[in-house]
């Protein structure tokens, strides 16, 4: 289980959240290439070890958190509003 500390509503399991994966850019889809746009939509970086990522926390505040986490432990350092 991983424990999410909310800033906004404490400590709470992670099945009260979404993962969004990591912050980006939405590039303009009529000033890329297909390829580029592909890229964005389905490739994502699966790094081991400490990422940053974007999840919601849709069963609670309805809001949007930066989390640092680490992908192999699942350790969290550290939550940004």
């Amino acid at each position: 289980m991983i424990l999410l500390p909310c800033p906004h509503c404490g400590p709470r399991d992670a099945a009260e959240f979404s993962h969004h994966g990591e912050p980006a850019q939405r590039p303009d889809p009529d000033a890329v290439s297909p390829e580029q746009w592909r890229s964005y939509l389905y490739l994502q970086r699966n790094p081991a070890g400490w990422t940053t990522e974007t999840w919601l926390h849709r069963a609670g505040c309805g809001r949007y958190l930066t989390v640092q986490r680490n992908t192999s432990t699942n350790e969290v350092r550290e939550v940004a509003r």
